[in-house]
């Protein structure tokens, strides 16, 4: 995939720090780490809002679409149309589905069809790869 904003990686640092950033976000976003479950910020939130991508801002999930999967990560049932690009992801033995920022290719998550809503989807997302904004 080739994102539609590219920088370097000193260049999503900066962008990164500036937006006060959770710790670990650079390596989340740019190098497809994952945070450790029940540690991140967004975890526990239920405000009406939504949550675009902590690099570029693009809107990924509105907040009505957030349920507790008992994860420990962020869970939506559907993605906002368009923003979230999907990619085989056969590290760590097994196969998943990988989703990056449609925009600027910031590793997300993965998204798994075991979701309890009409779609069946659940988006397991990084905290630290979100940037919610209250309603």
């Amino acid at each position: 995939m080739t994102a539609k904003i590219q920088k370097t990686d000193a260049e999503w640092k900066a962008v990164l720090a500036e937006k006060g950033a959770e710790r670990g976000a650079f390596e989340v976003t740019r190098h497809a780490a994952t945070e450790r479950p029940f540690t991140g910020k967004y975890e526990a939130v239920w405000d009406d809002g939504s949550y675009h991508c902590i690099c570029c801002g693009n809107l990924l999930f509105d907040a009505s679409t957030k349920f507790d999967a008992g994860c420990g990560w962020p869970s939506f049932s559907e993605a906002v149309p368009g923003s979230i690009t999907d990619i085989v992801d056969r590290s760590h033995g097994m196969t998943r589905t990988e989703t990056v920022c449609s925009q600027c290719g910031a590793h997300l998550g993965h998204v798994f069809p075991d979701g309890p809503t009409d779609t069946s989807l659940r988006y397991c997302m990084n905290s630290a790869s979100l940037d919610f904004q209250k309603a």
